[in-house]
C-alpha cells in the first residue's frame, strides 16, 4: 500500500438474515460486533436491506418494514453502534418515502425469471406491470459520535426492487477523514449498467467505477444482496462463489485496466458486502470481497474474501 494511506480497517459482516424479523437480526448483528473495541475499526459495513430480508413481491408486503430516514430501526442501530466504536458505519435498509415523494400506478417492465441472477448479460423474459412506489432502497452512513452523516438511494433498480421502490437520481460520494477518505457508496445492482446500456468489456459503461474516478475517490463501498451464480450451486457450502467475485472485479474495470502509455496509478479500496442464505426461493452469494485496485498493476488484487455461507464480522487491515 503506499505510505501516504494509513492502513483502513473495515469490517464487512456477513450473515443470514431471518425473513421480516428486524429486532432478530438487529440482535444478530450485535453480537457479530459484540466483542469490537472502541477505536478498533475505522468502518463497519452491513449489507442491502440486512435486517427486513430482501425479496419483497410488492408494494402492500414491505408497507410495515419501510423506516423513516435518520430515526428508523436501522438509522438508530449504525448510529448506537458507530457511537460505541467511535468509527463509521453503513447499512442499507427500506426507506419509507414522505407522502408527497409516493408514485401510484407507475407502470414498469420487470424480468420475470427467479433463476437468474444479478451478473446475467440477458433478461429471459420481461413483462409490463403497474405498482406503487412507496420507498426507496437505501443507505445510512453515521459517523464516530453516531451522527447522521448522509443517505443514498439505490440508482439502478433489480427486478425485486422495482415492485415497490422509487430509483435514486445518482451515486453519492462522502468526504470522510483518512484512512476513508473519500467514500462513494452504491448499493448491488449499481455496479450493474443502467438499462438500456448493452455493456462491452472495452467500452462499457462502467458508470460507478467512472463515478469514483470522476470524484477521485479513496473508497468504494457495495452493500449487495447479490445472488449466487447458477455454476456454484453445485459447490461446497463453504466455498466462495468465484463467478460472482470475478464479476464484481469486472464491472470496476476502469479502476485498475492499465491504459496504453499511462504510468503510475491510484489506489482505490473496494469493499463488496454482500448476505448469504436462502429468501422466497432465491439464493445469496455471499463471498463478501476486499479488493485493491490501481491501474499501475493492470489488474485488480482480491485482498480478502469469505465464504458463500460464512458468518462473520472480521476485522481486515488493508
Amino acid at each position: 500500500m503506499a505510505s501516504h494511506r494509513p492502513a483502513l480497517r473495515i469490517v464487512l459482516a456477513q450473515f443470514w438474515p431471518k425473513f421480516g424479523d428486524v429486532e432478530h437480526n438487529i440482535q444478530k448483528a450485535r453480537q457479530l460486533c459484540a466483542k469490537l473495541e472502541p477505536h478498533s475499526v475505522d468502518l463497519i459495513c452491513f449489507p442491502e436491506m440486512i435486517f427486513t430480508g430482501y425479496v419483497f413481491p410488492d408494494a402492500p408486503s414491505i408497507l410495515a418494514y419501510l423506516e423513516e430516514p435518520r430515526n428508523g430501526p436501522t438509522s438508530t442501530f449504525c448510529s448506537e453502534l458507530a457511537s460505541r466504536l467511535k468509527c463509521y458505519v453503513v447499512a442499507g435498509y427500506p426507506e419509507r418515502l414522505a407522502p408527497d415523494e409516493v408514485e401510484r400506478g407507475v407502470r414498469v417492465e420487470v424480468e420475470t425469471d427467479p433463476a437468474l441472477s444479478d451478473c446475467e448479460e440477458a433478461f429471459e423474459d420481461v413483462k409490463e406491470i403497474e405498482i406503487d412506489r412507496v420507498g426507496a432502497n437505501s443507505v445510512v452512513l453515521c459517523g464516530p459520535d453516531g451522527e447522521w452523516v448522509g443517505g443514498y438511494r439505490k440508482t439502478n433498480l433489480f427486478r425485486t426492487d422495482m415492485t415497490w421502490a422509487k430509483p435514486g437520481t445518482g451515486f453519492a460520494t462522502f468526504r470522510l477523514p483518512p484512512p476513508i477518505g473519500r467514500l462513494t457508496i452504491g448499493v448491488c445492482m449499481d455496479l450493474n449498467p443502467l438499462p438500456p446500456a448493452n455493456w462491452r468489456l472495452e467500452e462499457g459503461p462502467y458508470e460507478l467505477a467512472d463515478h469514483a474516478i470522476k470524484t477521485d475517490s479513496d473508497t468504494v463501498v457495495l452493500l449487495n444482496a447479490w445472488l449466487a451464480s447458477r455454476e456454484g450451486e453445485e459447490e461446497e457450502e463453504t466455498s466462495e462463489d468465484w463467478r460472482v467475485v470475478q464479476y464484481w472485479a469486472a464491472r470496476l474495470r476502469p479502476l485498475w485496466a492499465k491504459k496504453e502509455g499511462q504510468e503510475g496509478g491510484k489506489e482505490v479500496l473496494v469493499a463488496v458486502c454482500n448476505r448469504y442464505g436462502e429468501e422466497n426461493g432465491v439464493t445469496f452469494a455471499g463471498s463478501s470481497a476486499m479488493f485493491s485496485m490501481n491501474k499501475s498493476l493492470g489488474r485488480p488484487r482480491l485482498l480478502h474474501v469469505m465464504a458463500r455461507r460464512e458468518e462473520g464480522a472480521q476485522v481486515w487491515s488493508v
